[in-house]
């Protein structure tokens, strides 16, 4: 990989990483079902609009709608509104890479090496040392929300592989037109219109932050990151590009510490630290050794070593 891609794939990191905070911003002032109804009808509107319908069944764009844009964020939502720190989330959301193996061999049969099978144990062993943690420290919830999202997100992943896009932005775009209506009557029924009304209506120095991070999660997170992620995963091999994907949380987890003042015990940094390693273990292909073939020798050479043959006469 050529280096000004590394600095576009870490610079995806960095945006994705800030991209907790900003969700933070927003759940400040916004009820977290009806924010994604409203982030994803935003990214909806002009789609349907501007952008071509991708060429894949019907099914494989709605599953990956329902996986990656509703449960996903539903669950990562209610979690952060809960009491799940920002940074903490960024983390526990890598959780999707073995939850996307698992499903990978349970559902499409693909076969899970060795190497998978122990990135997978030791991501689990990571998120158990967080998980208990967090038990001790606080109501465990919000960090089995956020692992519900993981989860709906390597459910999107799955459907994303079976759709085989030939353009996979305009899928990921397409997909933003699934959340919208599902989460907006999930919102009026369980949030109510009051406080819906209200966040709309109501404009302060915070709704002011909130917007910022809106916008920040639908233009720069969404499409802008989304959209070099997807331009590089078309150039080169998932297993380079996939691990730079690791960064995210340390970006994620550094922002909330500098801007939102949170702390993380060394139980859940060590923890975290299992996690990162497990995945990556899991992300990456051990490399063969390819025999080389022995360059043919010419036969004028071969007769140097061959005996001479006996006068039998």
């Amino acid at each position: 990989m050529p280096n000004r891609h590394r600095a576009l794939a870490i610079g995806v990191a960095v945006i994705w990483g800030l991209n907790f905070t900003a969700i933070h911003a927003s759940l400040e002032h916004f009820p977290p079902l009806f924010l994604v109804a409203l982030r994803f009808a935003l990214i909806a509107v002009p789609t349907i609009l501007l952008v071509p319908r991708p060429d894949v069944p019907l099914r494989w764009l709605v599953g990956y709608g329902i996986g990656f844009g509703t449960l996903q964020f539903l669950f990562l939502y209610w979690g952060m509104s809960t009491g799940m720190p920002a940074g903490l989330a960024s983390l526990v959301l890598q959780a999707s890479a073995p939850f996307t193996v698992v499903l990978g061999a349970t559902v499409l049969r693909e076969r899970v090496s060795g190497r998978q099978l122990a990135g997978i144990l030791l991501a689990v062993g990571g998120l158990t040392i967080v998980g208990v943690r967090r038990s001790e420290a606080a109501d465990i919830t919000p960090f089995l929300l956020t692992l519900a999202g993981a989860f709906g997100w390597a459910i999107g992943n799955i459907c994303s592989r079976r759709a085989k896009p030939q353009n996979p932005l305009h899928l990921t775009l397409w997909m933003s037109v699934v959340p919208p209506v599902p989460m907006l009557a999930l919102a009026l029924v369980f949030e109510g219109p009051e406080p819906i009304a209200r966040s709309m209506t109501s404009w302060d120095s915070q709704a002011a932050y909130a917007v910022l991070g809106l916008a920040y999660t639908v233009v720069i997170g969404t499409i802008v990151g989304s959209g070099i992620w997807t331009w590089l995963m078309a150039r080169h091999p998932a297993g380079v590009v996939a691990p730079f994907s690791m960064l995210v949380p340390v970006v994620g987890m550094s922002t909330a510490w500098l801007v939102l003042g949170e702390t993380v015990s060394a139980a859940e940094l060590a923890g975290g630290a299992v996690v990162i390693a497990g995945v990556l273990l899991g992300s990456t292909q051990r490399k063969r050794r390819v025999r080389r073939p022995h360059p043919a020798v010419p036969a004028a050479q071969r007769n140097i070593w061959r005996r001479p043959a006996v006068d039998q006469s």
